[in-house]
């Protein structure tokens, strides 16, 4: 497996291989697709949840496709409640929508920040999700996506919203 997330759809042998079947599944399902990806703020120890998939590297933002007859918001819970036993208790705030060209010509992602939630158990390993917890804001881990960090500067430091995830 690769360490560098922006080439994760052109490694070779079942990792590249996984990757791209994986995305395939998508692009079949839904000829253009739309995700969600959440920024989970904890305040209160001004961390913020990332998750580590199985089959692509780097640590991210939690988040996946929008269903059919699905709204965005009804998928962001429901990554949310996969990936991080994560419930919402507010409704989660909308911050950009961005066009994902990094793994295809058709995919277009809607980022929203939450900072009214609860988790009911610590995210255990699975077959999508090798890691998951908090993390301080200054203390990320170092292979953190660059598109993970580009949202969390653009929420935190105010800079201006990127049309590409």
């Amino acid at each position: 497996m690769t360490n560098d997330p922006e080439t994760a759809f052109r490694q070779t042998g079942w990792a590249g291989l996984r990757a791209r079947l994986f995305h395939l599944y998508f692009v079949l399902r839904r000829p253009m697709t739309l995700g969600v990806r959440g920024l989970v703020y904890d305040t209160a120890n001004n961390s913020v949840f990332l998750i580590r998939h199985t089959y692509v590297p780097g640590w991210q933002l939690p988040g996946g496709g929008v269903e059919v007859s699905e709204t965005l918001a009804e998928a962001l819970a429901r990554e949310l409640a996969e990936e991080g036993n994560i419930a919402l208790a507010a409704p989660p705030v909308l911050k950009s929508m961005h066009f994902n060209r990094r793994s295809s010509r058709r995919d277009h992602v809607g980022f929203y920040l939450i900072e009214q939630f609860s988790q009911t158990a610590p995210k255990q390993p699975d077959h999508e999700i090798a890691e998951s917890g908090f993390f301080p804001l200054d203390r990320l881990p170092r292979e953190t996506t660059p598109a993970t960090l580009r949202r969390i500067a653009e929420v935190f430091q105010g800079l201006p919203a990127s049309p590409y995830w």
